[in-house]
């Protein structure tokens, strides 16, 4: 029976009649033998049975639950259906709602009380050879704020990307939530709230915890293990990626994934407007950890078209909501990470005065505020140009700044529009516009994959430009024409592919890698690390037969073992 329990390697129906009857199953499943193929099919059908998305978001979570390899193919097969339901925005209420969907770990919770014992705590995960972990202390969880141990749902859905969008494998995969405790007063209240009850742990104890947490990180998964910081409050997540960005291999998402992909999405958006980026004007909505990330990688992308980073600073501004960021505002409130945008000009509150200061060429919202750019803020960024950029990158779709509709409509189909969240095709004037996604899951899992593949040391903020620029020059020309400023989803296989080849041969050339000698083909190096949701060691029923009744956490520990000899 256990045979059967374990998701890393059930297969369900598609079990043959030997298998079955070596396994010690026969009987247990309908005589029915079905391909993964109609597997996949039936899992359709039922979620298309199902009405709201929070429903099918959990149906797909016990998938996982059941059967890993099934869900990794409908994942990766359907991206463009399935990544809202598992991701943004979906996942948002996922985590609200996560108490109640809890069903079985599919990470670890780490607390503040088990400081001084993290490498213990971490022992008890039983796959050896992870290569990537996810890490929330759920502080600022998208644009919903605290919500604690809730915030699991986001570590584990980045990950299932990592290998649904990339092929990272699961194996290799940890989400970690680091509680220490939250400030979400309803939450506290909350008998059905799953983490610590108690208010956030600030100051030292929390640094002393975080240093001890990487530390043994890399005791128990080596030194070349990626650590990925995700939905951090801004106060903490940049000092943290200041403080170990060049001691082990880890990168913040909110702050570089972010950035990388917003600036693959304008560096498109200037084929479209025949305007140089070194010519631009950004006005960024929003002062937090994505947008000024983006500000510095444009600033370093702007420096590498010919003009110096402080110059392409000065086409930069931000407005965050004590409005425009300037010296001399009297109520100050400039950190040190927006003091090199800060201008000398006017203090102006209100961003349609902005807009009319600034006359920006790009308006880039990240602010997790819905609908700030009006109906007059689309029709003044039209006036000021003849083709205006827009983005309204704020997660979830609540919190978007326009939608696609708003922005197409009120710049009479001229908008070179992205967002964070997806919206359908807009028809408007007898032309149809399919707007962009400004999703980070174009740059990280490949990053992700380039860290698994090349044994990474560090994770270089040049990373991300390159990531930005390759992702950027694989938008067709036929893509272009219908408004998108990135690659179809239904292509991200392909095109996360091909950036984290870059990222390789950046790695390698530039002594960022652990391999030697160097690999003769880096399309190969990269090839041999993707995971297959098909492939199932074939002597994988004499092994587990052999070994007689094990529990759910050994059975992973077999398939490591497993995969390491197929």
């Amino acid at each position: 029976m256990e045979n059967i329990l374990n998701s890393k390697l059930n297969k369900g129906l598609a079990y043959s009649t030997e298998e079955r009857q070596r396994l010690g199953i026969h009987g247990l499943l309908p005589p029915c033998v079905q391909t993964q193929e109609a597997q996949e099919h039936l899992v359709l059908e039922n979620l298309h049975r199902i009405k709201e998305d929070i429903d099918k978001y959990t149906y797909l979570m016990h998938l996982l639950d059941r059967n890993e390899r099934l869900f990794y193919k409908v994942l990766s097969s359907h991206v463009e259906e399935i990544m809202p339901l598992v991701y943004t925005p979906t996942v948002g209420e996922a985590c609200i709602k996560y108490g109640f969907i809890f069903n079985q770990p599919k990470g670890m919770f780490i607390t503040i009380k088990d400081k001084g014992h993290i490498y213990d705590v971490l022992s008890n995960w039983p796959c050896q050879n992870v290569k990537v972990i996810c890490v929330t202390d759920g502080e600022r969880i998208l644009g919903l704020g605290d919500l604690g141990a809730q915030g699991m749902g986001i570590p584990v859905g980045k990950l299932a990307l990592y290998t649904a969008l990339a092929g990272v494998n699961p194996s290799q995969c940890l989400p970690i939530t680091l509680d220490v405790g939250t400030n979400n007063q309803a939450y506290l209240n909350d008998p059905n709230y799953i983490g610590l009850k108690q208010k956030r742990v600030t100051g030292k104890e929390y640094d002393d915890f975080i240093e001890e947490f990487i530390t043994c990180v890399k005791k128990r998964f080596g030194s070349t293990c990626l650590i990925q910081f995700e939905d951090f409050h801004n106060t903490n997540a940049f000092r943290l990626l200041e403080k170990y960005r060049d001691t082990a291999c880890t990168f913040n998402d909110d702050i570089q994934g972010t950035a990388s992909v917003a600036l693959s999405g304008l560096l498109t958006a200037v084929k479209m407007t025949k305007v140089e980026l070194k010519d631009c004007v950004f006005l960024f909505y929003g002062a937090g950890e994505a947008a000024i990330g983006t500000a510095n990688l444009i600033a370093l992308a702007m420096s590498e078209k010919g003009i110096s980073e402080e110059q392409a600073r000065e086409k930069i501004w931000l407005f965050d909501s004590k409005g425009l960021v300037v010296k001399n505002r009297p109520e100050g409130g400039i950190n040190h990470e927006k003091a090199p945008y800060a201008k000398d000009a006017k203090p102006i509150k209100v961003l349609s005065d902005a807009v009319d200061f600034v006359k920006p060429t790009a308006i880039i919202g990240a602010a997790a505020q819905g609908r700030q750019f009006t109906e007059e803020i689309i029709k003044k960024m039209s006036k000021l140009n003849k083709r205006p950029i827009i983005f309204a990158l704020s997660n979830p779709t609540s919190k978007a700044e326009c939608t696609a509709e708003e922005a197409y409509g009120h710049s009479e189909g001229q908008a070179v529009f992205a967002s964070g969240s997806p919206f359908k095709k807009v028809d408007f004037k007898g032309r149809t516009f399919h707007p962009g996604q400004g999703n980070n899951c174009y740059i990280f899992p490949a990053v992700g994959l380039a860290a698994v593949a090349a044994d990474l040391k560090h994770i270089p903020e040049k990373f991300f430009l390159i990531a930005a620029e390759s992702l950027s020059n694989q938008v067709t020309s036929e893509e272009l024409e219908e408004g998108r400023v990135y690659p179809k989803l239904n292509r991200i296989q392909e095109v996360s592919f091909k950036i984290a080849v870059d990222l390789v041969k950046y790695a390698l050339d530039n002594g960022l890698s652990n391999l030697y000698p160097k690999p003769k083909s880096v399309e190969s190096l990269v090839k041999e690390a993707i995971y297959d949701t098909k492939q199932i060691n074939k002597n994988s029923h004499v092994i587990i037969a052999q070994l007689g009744s094990v529990n759910k956490f050994q059975f992973m520990q077999i398939q490591i073992t497993l995969e390491r000899s197929a």
